[in-house]
């Protein structure tokens, strides 16, 4: 989901395979004494139709947005921690998109957006989208220039680009309790969706979503479509793997 400077970080190769495995309904962690004591971890999972209306927002200093390439590779590897991998260029060789926030001739801000799979590496999830859907992560914005609402406007931004490049719906999610990216993701027009729990065991995790009061129940199934591959729960291993 999101981190607290508003991005989503995971995993940024495609394809490494979905470790997730499904059990039995009847192995139901609401009924599971280990998953009572032990609090959910939360996320939310926001949703926009690309043909609806968006609030205009205007940050608060002077920026301009457009989308980046190879061009502004040093820049955003900055902006990046150095990037010492080359995660960026990786990204773009596989087709994903960058958008950024300018300001005063520096990148104060940046987002990313997949259009046929993502792996979220903290779920172990594999994100896939049907054609005419994206998915905007890890986006960030620098410290120097927070709270200035260029968060939302390039969020924006980034749906009216997609809108041209006729696509019809963009998802996104958050960490539920990282309030500033909650309320830029809200400020943009997008709707909340479902609750994405996450409850533990000692040796293995079940991951659900929660629908969101008021949303359409075929909403909801298609946010499990895309985050637990329709699966009403997902559990996971946890050895090797540890949180």
């Amino acid at each position: 989901m999101t981190d607290s400077r508003g991005s989503t970080p995971h995993s940024v190769d495609p394809g490494r395979g979905n470790p997730s495995r499904t059990i039995p309904p009847q192995d139901d962690p609401q009924r599971s004494n280990s998953a009572r004591n032990i609090p959910p971890r939360f996320g939310t999972i926001w949703m926009l139709d690309l043909d609806e209306p968006v609030p205009p927002v205007s940050p608060r200093v002077a920026a301009s947005f457009r989308r980046i390439g190879t061009e502004s590779y040093p820049a955003l590897a900055a902006a990046m921690g150095g990037d010492p991998s080359h995660v960026a260029l990786k990204r773009f060789a596989s087709g994903r998109f960058c958008y950024a926030a300018w300001v005063e001739g520096h990148l104060a801000a940046y987002g990313w957006v997949s259009f046929d799979e993502e792996y979220v590496g903290e779920l172990r999830l594999t994100l896939r989208f049907l054609p005419g859907e994206a998915y905007i992560w890890d986006c960030v914005t620098l410290p120097a220039f927070r709270q200035n609402h260029l968060y939302s406007a390039l969020l924006v931004f980034m749906v009216g680009e997609l809108r041209r490049e006729n696509l019809c719906r963009a998802w996104i999610g958050a960490d539920l309790d990282n309030v500033p990216s909650q309320r830029g993701i809200d400020r943009a027009g997008f709707h909340r969706v479902a609750d994405l729990l996450v409850a533990y065991h000692p040796d293995r995790r079940v991951l659900w979503l929660e629908g969101y009061p008021g949303v359409s129940e075929q909403l909801v199934v298609e946010a499990r479509r895309i985050f637990l591959e329709s699966q009403e729960r997902v559990w996971q291993s946890m050895v090797p793997w540890n949180r």
